[in-house]
């Protein structure tokens, strides 16, 4: 999400199971209110693992965003959350952490935890000093328990770092962590991977330290082990152009607009290659690798990064991006290309034509090769919900 201060927060979560299990124990929710210029991320562990620890950590992540959302306070908030959930019948306890960090485009970030391990806040290469509160609850039921919470304002190359027990305590009984990894020695961890690569995503550093985690127990994780983080960085751009605008004097506009354009740009559809070619003033290249049976081969044209044909690919990115989850692996063809460009980017600017192709209206044709507009919309809202993306459309 692009902000007044002109820097995108990336975030991202990496999450490995319980040896043994098929479902994980922790559970990470962010959602993003636009009408707010607000983002709401929540990390939760479920007390023991499976299924049992993964409904008290669905329960205990749902309330704490939607409390958040609503702006309760902090200690109506947890206070809420504890006497909500189910007490278990042998040990007469019920118990889930969380973690909960809420940002203001424009403004403040606050975080918001119980019993997780500390989260690593770091400015540039070093740690960020900011000043944790401590606040004992009062209520009858919840008398004594401890929750941690501070604010800042963030910077651009600002990172949080926040993770599970599963990180904290990898490692426990052997030689070199008797008594677990340790939270100061993930920390230091974390620190020396950002001085290594200053520039280190915060996808690819939410899944080293978990990699590191598991290797810590001899790659048998005997907890889930997760661990999020968001980046403050500039922004990456992306331009899809798809369909030839719906008056023709317009095509000098396109060609313009695709040839300024700061950032990586993709035309779908061959009509709109043609049209961008001619007023850009360079040549299509076509090729005849089949990469995906399903779809024609992309072709190539100077400083375009990807051209493929319109809207059977497009209908396929929308495919991808609905079933897109950690263990994706996308292979080589025309609308993989263009999901690995749209995750990689953080702004995303869409120029829809507006001219009807009349070969998409024969009612011959399948019924899911619906017309341009509304499969880009489906993109862009998968785009905007499931990936936090900053999308933008023009029709023209």
């Amino acid at each position: 999400m692009a902000t007044d201060q002109d820097f995108y927060i990336e975030v991202h979560c990496q999450q490995r199971n319980h040896v043994g299990e098929r479902i994980c124990g922790d559970v990470f929710l962010k959602r993003r209110i636009k009408e707010e210029n607000r983002t709401i991320v929540v990390l939760s562990d479920g007390m023991g693992h499976g299924v049992k620890a993964n409904l008290l950590a669905i329960l205990t992540a749902t309330m704490a965003m939607n409390f958040t959302q609503e702006h309760k306070d902090v200690e109506r908030i947890a206070d809420t959350i504890m006497n909500t959930l189910p007490v278990c019948a042998d040990r007469k306890i019920s118990y889930s952490t969380f973690t909960i960090v809420d940002i203001e485009h424009d403004g403040e970030i606050r975080i918001l935890e119980y019993d997780n391990p500390r989260a690593t806040l770091l400015r540039g290469k070093n740690y960020l000093p900011v000043q944790w509160e401590r606040i004992s609850m009062e209520t009858e039921r919840n008398k004594g328990k401890v929750l941690r919470t501070c604010r800042f304002y963030p910077q651009k190359d600002d990172r949080i770092v926040f993770y599970t027990d599963g990180v904290a305590q990898s490692g426990l009984g052997i030689d070199q962590y008797p008594f677990g990894w340790g939270e100061e020695a993930v920390n230091e961890y974390i620190k020396e991977l950002v001085e290594n690569d200053p520039e280190i995503a915060a996808s690819t550093l939410a899944s080293k330290i978990v990699t590191r985690a598991h290797k810590n127990d001899h790659y048998n994780s005997k907890d889930d082990t997760s661990c999020a983080a968001i980046y403050f960085r500039n922004p990456r751009k992306c331009l899809v152009c798809s369909g030839p605008p719906y008056e023709k004097k317009n095509d000098k506009v396109l060609g313009e607009k695709v040839k300024s354009f700061n950032g990586a740009r993709i035309v779908s559809g061959a009509t709109t290659a043609d049209i961008v070619a001619r007023e850009t003033g360079v040549e299509i290249t076509d090729s005849f690798e089949f990469e995906d049976p399903d779809l024609p081969p992309v072709s190539f044209m100077d400083g375009i990064d990807l051209v493929t044909e319109g809207i059977l690919t497009l209908s396929k990115v929308s495919d991808l991006l609905n079933t897109y989850g950690n263990e994706t692996r996308l292979g080589k063809g025309p609308a993989d290309q263009i999901v690995k460009i749209l995750l990689d980017s953080d702004e995303i600017h869409f120029i829809i034509g507006t001219r009807i192709n009349i070969a998409h209206q024969d009612p011959n044709l399948p019924i899911d090769l619906e017309i341009r507009r509304t499969v880009i919309k489906r993109i862009a809202r998968r785009l905007e919900e499931k990936f936090l993306k900053e999308v933008f459309l023009e029709y023209i």
